[in-house]
């Protein structure tokens, strides 16, 4: 079983940044990759970006996010990170952490950021 706590949201203004944070507890060794899923009022979840966990560099990011934003990992506290720059209106979502290992996927409670034009 693993646990995914998110935290880093907020209100920011259209262009600023954000860097969002999901910590892992449990049976961390199992994950192999993260992923960040976005979803907006009366809108369908989706992908914003995704990463191999035994190598972070390996990734693939949504058209709206690729160039924007970047994932990284902090291995030695067990945290995965969502850099978000030039952040737009449009980014307005409850941001989820997931991850995936062994057939199972492990969701997060999901964090607020809204972009203020």
């Amino acid at each position: 079983q693993v646990q995914l706590v998110e935290s880093g949201g907020g209100l920011v203004q259209a262009g600023g940044s954000l860097r969002l944070s999901c910590a892992a507890s449990g049976s961390i060794l199992s994950i192999e990759t993260v992923a960040w899923y976005r979803q907006a009022p009366g809108k369908q979840r989706e992908l914003v970006a995704a990463a191999r966990i035994d190598d972070i560099r390996i990734t693939n990011y949504a058209h709206h996010a690729k160039g924007r934003f970047t994932i990284s990992r902090d291995s030695a506290k067990n945290t995965v990170h969502l850099q978000m720059n030039s952040l737009k209106p449009e980014d307005t979502a409850v941001y989820f952490c997931t991850a995936q290992g062994c057939g199972r996927d492990y969701w997060g409670q999901g964090t607020q950021i809204t972009v203020s034009s």
